[in-house]
């Protein structure tokens, strides 16, 4: 497919996807978001496909919304809108995604770097939610997720101040996996990308569902939900070739199957 503000390169199994708008520090308009859902879907049902990159550029993964597109429309033109609709989409995608952050995760950014399942940032990242300083606040998860990951009072001084922190900050308070120089950040996001795409798809894709499922359901449900999943795998071609592997000694060939 042709994009306007994406652009997309497959190597091997990773699938990674560039936002493109560097002239304006990738601000996420109604057009480039829509377009990412359409080719996060895409590649979730390309069985070829087994893990997912986002990313931008060393200058800023995205500055946040377009407030062009907000400015100077009403609230009722906003609902009706229903601009976040989309990001239920990103959120339903069951191959998992690894985020290679730089430069400016602000905003919109931030709430789509949450949404990544795994985040490698560069020691230059500066990650915040500075709605606040626009007379409006988060509308895409970033009070919710972001309290999930930094904890309500971390998260309240984000929110309220509108300021940034540093990747190491984010690191230590777990939004993030890795901190790497910043000419290294996309090299090891596509690196553990192409280590868990020798994995077997299927456990990989059971995994993600359920640690999701672990921030929604009480413990009891949640550990339901795990092992059901278990019980499920036990069925697949990808476990039995698994077991067999590791008693003849040798690595699996796992087909998704």
């Amino acid at each position: 497919m042709s994009y306007e503000f994406i652009t997309v390169v497959i190597e091997e199994a990773v699938g990674m996807i560039t936002l493109n708008r560097p002239k304006i520090l990738n601000a996420l308009n109604l057009q480039l978001v829509d377009e990412l859902a359409a080719e996060l879907e895409r590649m979730d049902r390309d069985p070829a496909i087994r893990v997912i990159v986002i990313t931008g550029n060393e200058k800023a993964f995205a500055a946040g919304a377009d407030i062009n597109e907000m400015a100077e429309a009403s609230a009722i033109e906003i609902m009706k809108r229903d601009q976040f609709a989309v990001w239920d989409r990103i959120s339903l995608i069951s191959k998992p995604i690894i985020g290679a952050v730089s430069g400016f995760v602000l905003g919109g950014g931030c709430e789509l770097m949450m949404s990544c399942d795994i985040v490698i940032a560069s020691e230059t990242a500066q990650i915040g939610q500075p709605e606040i300083k626009l007379g409006v606040m988060p509308g895409a998860g970033g009070t919710q997720r972001l309290t999930r990951s930094v904890g309500q009072r971390k998260a309240m001084e984000m929110l309220l101040t509108g300021e940034p922190i540093s990747a190491r900050e984010a690191w230590q308070y777990g939004l993030v996996n890795r901190v790497v120089p910043v000419e290294a950040y996309l090299k090891e996001a596509l690196r553990l990308a192409k280590q868990i795409a020798q994995q077997p798809p299927l456990a990989v894709q059971m995994i993600k569902k359920s640690v999701h499922k672990a921030g929604d359901l009480p413990l009891q449900e949640g550990m339901h939900y795990e092992r059901n999943g278990f019980y499920l795998l036990l069925a697949s071609e990808d476990r039995k070739e698994g077991m067999q592997a590791f008693l003849e000694k040798r690595n699996p060939r796992f087909t998704g199957n």
